[in-house]
Formats: structure tokens, C-alpha cells, sequence
């Protein structure tokens, strides 16, 4: 007897995505007001059809269980089913099985189950006449739970510390957490409320904390479990009536592996990268959240950097993917997503990413087409000169700085530039050799444009903007940072920019983790694995050094005591659990541990470690397969990995000892050692080198 097949809920791709992306999205309130987002929500399709093509060697029994109405159809033959559970026999031969589903409040899906074959993957889908498509589907695997009854698990956890108040108690969880507060026991009558707060003075603040919840306490009710809220605090008023009973919060959480590792010899960095990991964990839910007391909002820029995240300690494929559908969202295009032009183009390159670390070619075809309507959008919105600028209703951000965002942005340009350059990669991929030439000669074209524009010999790197033709003389880190990581720059022009601007105390400041973390990785690019070192020990560390359990969206050193929680004009706007504070995960695996895939899927990858600043670095980096084991000390290397082939890129003043594998020499004092091997582990003894 062969294995028994596991049937799965099917729905029409990206419906789920889109139907939990809008519920997530008009969850977030403002002191009980409704704060809807400013973008365009799409819908799921209310009426689909599925269609699967049997060869039965023998008549064969097949329930079907539908979210929402259904009918069935097997070849020509209807039969209307008004039940949601349905048991037929289909007889052998060849068949055509089609079944109708029609849901307005969630998205239709089905449930099959036979002998030979049930609802997989392998299910093809449409709506209305349009055409065929291969259904989407998730880990929605009990029949007893549909889509419409989904929900993510829940673990209760307990206070740390209960103050008790006049008519009052303050609680501390000990963490930030993301949870419903449950109340048992509760009697008497009145009504009580519950303030939240990231940080004491705010749920102190019953005036202006942004969450808070009041309750009239129900003769016949005893139990009260409160909405979903972001807090580590509760400050909850009692009227003298009332008796609360006991308190708990439920933790709602994503189930998430974590095969990615760090360690060093620093214990304060050790101590920053498993908070940048829990901030990452609260902030991974049914996509990627900016963060999750405010906004709660799946934005394509701090997506983008949580999908890199993802690859050095989750490695998780389906949130990704989850995220990625959702901002999208249907044709026909009429906005930039998340209405930020930065945001659009950061799609595009997410899913480069994507298909580099998984090799997950299925998803980049069946997002292809988005993509050219996406990018037809944005070509059609260019200006006569050839470049983007923000039109009415568009948002230009790029960071929370301080320069001119008017007329053609050089961060944009080069932004466009390197999509147009995905898009020219994915085309080749999928085999439209026209499109892919095409997209080349835009990118290459454009390319041109923003040196000639842009470069400021005088001034050492690429000045911020130009409007109706005339270059401004402002620098800022931002564009240079992305011409150099994007590959915009000669030598010379890399060296001018790590000089006169990313170097020089006189240029401004980054104060967001989010643009430090591309900051960083431009220092690492040009090798200052110790300034960097420095820097994260110094920024991060500030944030735990005010009591941070998780990193915030905005850290500034100057400030002091309530004023690191002031944001957008309110004292407690600020977000004190943000996903893009998290970027130590990337910097250290990627550029200190020094592992990245060369060839989608990490069939070839690359490992150049790199101490900084640090005596001894130790971790792991998950790939498809399995994970990359990497060690390394002043006069030690060690490598071990579980599939495919890579290779190891070090320093060494002397000719280094390898215990297995092929070495060459690549130039003064460094060396190549092919790993081929997988399972061995690698023990290389080198002289490190001095700079």
C-alpha cells in the first residue's frame, strides 16, 4: 500500500494573502479610534472554480469539503450540493472534476480527499473566463480548520510584577510581548481599563498612551480576554466595585525554527543579536509587521530588510512569500505600493533576493507578470528626462532625514536602475530574450544618466537631488550608500565616497536603524568590519543600555528619559518593537560570519569571515538544505556545511595550513579554499593580517 496522500485547503493564489493582509491591516487603532491605512486595500474573488484531470484505474470515493458554498461538476454532469460536506464515487477512466465555490465574507476554498489524489498543489484555478492558474495554498492542512477559522497559536504567560495600586495595579511582563490580556475571577460592577505602555512612562500616561481598552464588568461574565495589543506594561483602573481576579497575558506568536546562530567574545553582542532576533520573532506574523504596536502595517521597505533577516536565522520561505503577494496585491496598478516610490522598487529587489537564496524559481514565474505591469507603471511615469519624480499622490521617503526630497531624487534613479536590472535578469531566466535586452538597455541608459547627473567630482560623491535641471550641492549618505551597494561606483568613486562621505563627520548623520543597516553594509562592503563593529556595540547597545527588550524604529543618543519615546509629533508615537531595528542579524551573518549564496539556492557559496574588532566569532547560517558552520579566531578558521559546494575566501600573512581541500592563491596574503566536501568540517590555521 503507498504512503496515504495529505490533502491540503486550495484557494485561488494570493487570495489568503490579500484576505489577511486587509484584516491586519485595519486592526490598528489610535486611543480606541479606528486608523484605517492610506493605500489602496484589494479583495479576494468572491466566485472560483477549480479544476483538477483524473485517470482512475478503478471507481474511487471522494469527499469534498468546501469554505463557503459549492457545486460539482465531473465532466458534463452537475450536480448542486447545498451541503458543505459531500461523498461521491467517481467511476474509473478519465475525468474532468470541477467544483464551483462561492464565498463573500471569506475567501471559497475547498478540501479534497480521495484515494489517489486530493487538493494539492497540482489544482489548477480560475475566476470568470480568465485563465487557468495553479491554485495557491499554505500548511492549512485540517480539514476542521478553513481558512475562515485560521488563526495563529497562543501560549499563556504570566506577569513578572504586579504592583498594587489605589484602585490600580501595574504590571510588568518583564519583555515586550504581543498578546490579549485575559482577566479571570472578575466580579462586582463598574468598569475597569487597561492603559498599555512599551516603556512605564506611557502606560503611566492614561492620557496619552496610544492603546488602552475599557471594559463593563457583566453580571453573568467572569472571564474577560481583551484585543490583541503590543505592550510590556498594563496599568489597569478598577472602579471600587470591582474585583479583577487573576491576570494573565496570551502570547500570539508565528511557530518559527531557529537555525541561524550567533556568538563572539563580546557578550554585549552577543546580548544584541538575540534581542535583534526576538525583535525580528514579534514582528513575524502572517507577514512581516514594521512593528507591532504602531503601525502594525506590512511596508515594502521594512519587508524588504526583514526577508534578508529572515535568510540568516529563520530561513522561513512562506512568510516571505506571504508578504510579498500581499504587498503586491492585483492588477490594475494605480499607486506605488504603500504609495512610496522607494517602496515599489524595494519589491522588485526583494524578490531578487528571494530567488538568490532560495532558488525558488515557481514563485518568480508566478509573479512575473506583476512585475512587468509594476514596471510599466513606473516607466510610464517617468519624467523627459528619463527619471522618476514624485507626482501627486506619490510619497518619496528613502529615510527619516533631513534633505530636500523634490525633483529627481538620486537615491530613486538608482533604485529604478537596479529593478530595471532584476527585471532584465528574471526575463532572461524565463526565457523572454527581447524583454530581458530590453530592460537592459533602460537600465544601462539610466545608469548613465544619474553619473552624468548626479557625480560631483569636487564634492567627492553622488549630491541628493536635481530639479528642473539644476544639481543641487547637497551630500547626503543615502544615494552614495545605494550607488555603492548597487553597483553604480568605479574604484576611484568608491573611494571617494568611503572618504568624503561615509567617513567624514561633517556629512549628517543616519539616525535610523533602518538606514543604518544599509549604511553598515557599505562599511563592510569596503572592509571596516571595526568601525562597524563599533558602531553596533555603541547604537544598539545604547537602546539596552536604556532597558530595551526589543530595538526600536528610532534611536537618537543625545535624548534623554521620556524624550527616546517621542515620535510624529506625540510623545509615545514612537515604536519601541520595530523589525527594521533588528539589522544586526544580517550585518553579522552576512558580513562578519561572511556566508551568502553565489548561485540561487546556495548550489555555490561564498564564506569570508571577518573578525572586526572581535577575538573569536562563532555561528551558523541556515541555507535550503541545511546550514554553514563558521568559526573563526585570530589564528583559527573552521568550515562545516551540509550540501553543495562552496568556497572559503581568508587572510593569512603566511602560507595557511588546510586540513582537506584544494587552496590557491589569489593575490598578497589571500587565499581560496574550494569546500566540497559536505559534512567534513574544514580546520584552516592562518597568521591573520594586520591592516
Amino acid at each position: 500500500m503507498g504512503k496515504k496522500l495529505k490533502p491540503t485547503w486550495i484557494w485561488y493564489p494570493g487570495d489568503f494573502e490579500i484576505w489577511q493582509h486587509n484584516k491586519i491591516s485595519l486592526r490598528r487603532e489610535d486611543r480606541q479610534c479606528i486608523f484605517p491605512p492610506f493605500w489602496k486595500l484589494d479583495n479576494f474573488y468572491i466566485s472560483v472554480k477549480f479544476k483538477k484531470e483524473l485517470n482512475l484505474e478503478k471507481p474511487e470515493k471522494v469527499s469534498i469539503f468546501a469554505d463557503g458554498k459549492y457545486s460539482v461538476g465531473l465532466d458534463r454532469d452537475m450536480s448542486i450540493n447545498t451541503d458543505l460536506r459531500d461523498t461521491f464515487i467517481i467511476p474509473e477512466g478519465k475525468h474532468t472534476l470541477m467544483v464551483f465555490a462561492v464565498n463573500q465574507t471569506s475567501i471559497p476554498s475547498i478540501y479534497v480527499e480521495g484515494e489517489s489524489f486530493v487538493s494539492d498543489g497540482s489544482w489548477e484555478v480560475s475566476y470568470s473566463n480568465c485563465d487557468w492558474v495553479k491554485v495557491g495554498y499554505w500548511n492549512l492542512n485540517d480539514v476542521n480548520i478553513p481558512p475562515s477559522k485560521f488563526s495563529l497559536p497562543k501560549k499563556e504567560v504570566l506577569p513578572v510584577n504586579v504592583q498594587k495600586r489605589d484602585s490600580s495595579l501595574f504590571v510588568d511582563f518583564g519583555k515586550e510581548i504581543f498578546a490579549s490580556i485575559k482577566l479571570t475571577g472578575v466580579s462586582g460592577s463598574g468598569k475597569f481599563t487597561v492603559y498599555y505602555g512599551e516603556s512605564v512612562e506611557e502606560a503611566e500616561s492614561r492620557d496619552r498612551c496610544v492603546l488602552l481598552d475599557t471594559c463593563v464588568v457583566e453580571e453573568c461574565k467572569s472571564t474577560y480576554i481583551l484585543p490583541l495589543r503590543a505592550f510590556r506594561y498594563v496599568n489597569i483602573d478598577f472602579d471600587k466595585d470591582v474585583l479583577l481576579g487573576d491576570l494573565s497575558a496570551l502570547f500570539e506568536y508565528l511557530p518559527l525554527e531557529y537555525r541561524g546562530n550567533f556568538r563572539c567574545s563580546n557578550q554585549r553582542m552577543n546580548e544584541i543579536w538575540e534581542t535583534s532576533r526576538y525583535t525580528l520573532h514579534l514582528n513575524s506574523r502572517e507577514f512581516f509587521l514594521d512593528g507591532i504596536k504602531r503601525d502594525g502595517w506590512v511596508w515594502s521597505g521594512d519587508a524588504y530588510q526583514s526577508f534578508l533577516l529572515n535568510y540568516y536565522v529563520f530561513f522561513d520561505k512562506d512568510i516571505n512569500k506571504r508578504t510579498l503577494i500581499a504587498l503586491r496585491g492585483k492588477d490594475p496598478v494605480t499607486g506605488h505600493i504603500n504609495t512610496i516610490m522607494d517602496y515599489t522598487f524595494y519589491w522588485f529587489l526583494s524578490l531578487y533576493d528571494y530567488y538568490l537564496y532560495t532558488g525558488d524559481i515557481e514563485f518568480i514565474e508566478q509573479n512575473y507578470n506583476k512585475m512587468l505591469t509594476l514596471m510599466e507603471f513606473c516607466l510610464n511615469r517617468r519624467n523627459n528626462s528619463g527619471m522618476m519624480e514624485g507626482l501627486p499622490g506619490d510619497w518619496v521617503f528613502i529615510d527619516w532625514a533631513d534633505f530636500d526630497k523634490t525633483g529627481e531624487v538620486c537615491a530613486e534613479q538608482i533604485l529604478l536602475f537596479r529593478s530595471l536590472q532584476v527585471m532584465s535578469d528574471f526575463s532572461l531566466l524565463l526565457g523572454f530574450e527581447e524583454k530581458s535586452h530590453e530592460f537592459a538597455s533602460l537600465a544601462n541608459e539610466l545608469k548613465s544618466k544619474i553619473v552624468e547627473a548626479f557625480w560631483n567630482s569636487n564634492l567627492g560623491g553622488f549630491v541628493t537631488t536635481r530639479i528642473d535641471g539644476k544639481c543641487s550641492t547637497q551630500i547626503t549618505k543615502h544615494a552614495n550608500i545605494f550607488a555603492m551597494l548597487f553597483g553604480l561606483c568605479n574604484v576611484s568613486q568608491l573611494e571617494s565616497i568611503k572618504k568624503n562621505v561615509l567617513l567624514n563627520d561633517n556629512i549628517q548623520k543616519i539616525k535610523t536603524p533602518y538606514f543604518r543597516f544599509y549604511e553598515l553594509a557599505a562599511l563592510c562592503e569596503l572592509g571596516e568590519q571595526s568601525i562597524v563593529c563599533k558602531e553596533i556595540l555603541d547604537y544598539w547597545g545604547g537602546m539596552l543600555d536604556l532597558g530595551a527588550t526589543t530595538f526600536w524604529e528610532e534611536y537618537d543618543p543625545s535624548l534623554k528619559g521620556a524624550e527616546h519615546y517621542a515620535m510624529y509629533g506625540s510623545p509615545f508615537e514612537k515604536s519601541l518593537c520595530h523589525a527594521w531595528g533588528a539589522s544586526p542579524i544580517y550585518i553579522l551573518g552576512r558580513y562578519f560570519l561572511g556566508v551568502k549564496p553565489l548561485t540561487p539556492g546556495y548550489k555555490s557559496f561564498e564564506v569570508k569571515p571577518n573578525l572586526g574588532s572581535l577575538e573569536w566569532i562563532e555561528g551558523t547560517v541556515p541555507a535550503p538544505n541545511g546550514e554553514i558552520y563558521v568559526y573563526m579566531d585570530n589564528s583559527t578558521i573552521k568550515v562545516k556545511h551540509t550540501d553543495y559546494s562552496g568556497v572559503l575566501i581568508f587572510d593569512s600573512k603566511i602560507e595557511p595550513y588546510v586540513s582537506s581541500g584544494k587552496l590557491r592563491k589569489l593575490g598578497e596574503n589571500r587565499y581560496e579554499l574550494t569546500l566540497d566536501n559536505p559534512g567534513y568540517e574544514y580546520v584552516i590555521k592562518y597568521a591573520k593580517v594586520h591592516k
